[in-house]
């Protein structure tokens, strides 16, 4: 199954000259949205994970759905002042700024295999971010895995030599 064949594409959202990859249109066919989490599961089985994360907020959808079908936690990484108890953050750098994200300080237990999921890797500094939250907590990266990868962007190369999956490759 082609699964860019099910992804929308808007042209100048959310600014003019933007190409906006609209997943929403694969999570509305039921065939299509199931392949995706199958070939992300496959990945994460071959990783050996025992936990997914998935940032916010793309990644709650897709990764909460492989650490079902993989019998797994999954850990939801959140905008700062959502989680309502002690948590860890880390910042990292946007285009025009920096924005920050935070775990609980008890997602991990020492030694913890993690999968990360989202449905976009771009620039990489979500996914970099949350590399750093799990390891602080002593876990380790396995895998990063996304639906959607804008290769001119070059995120991948930010992770080092984490396993990486895409499923639908742009270049934008």
């Amino acid at each position: 199954m082609k699964l860019e064949n099910y992804i929308a594409n808007v042209p100048n959202f959310p600014k003019e000259g933007i190409q906006f990859k609209d997943i929403t249109t694969l999570l509305q066919n039921k065939d299509a949205f199931k392949e995706c989490i199958d070939r992300l599961c496959n990945f994460g089985k071959e990783v050996g994970a025992n936990v997914v994360m998935g940032p916010d907020a793309r990644g709650f959808i897709f990764g909460s759905a492989v650490a079902y079908a993989l019998n797994t936690s999954f850990v939801p990484v959140r905008k700062p002042g959502k989680l309502p108890r002690d948590t860890i953050s880390c910042e990292y750098a946007l285009e025009y700024g920096t924005n920050t994200l935070e775990i609980n300080k008890d997602a991990f237990k020492k030694g913890d295999k993690v999968l990360i999921v989202d449905d976009l890797m771009a620039t990489g500094g979500t996914i970099v971010a949350s590399i750093n939250l799990a390891e602080k907590l002593g876990a380790e990266v396995v895998g990063v895995a996304s639906v959607i990868e804008l290769t001119e962007l070059k995120g991948t190369e930010k992770i080092g030599n984490i396993p990486f999956l895409s499923l639908v490759k742009y270049d934008i």
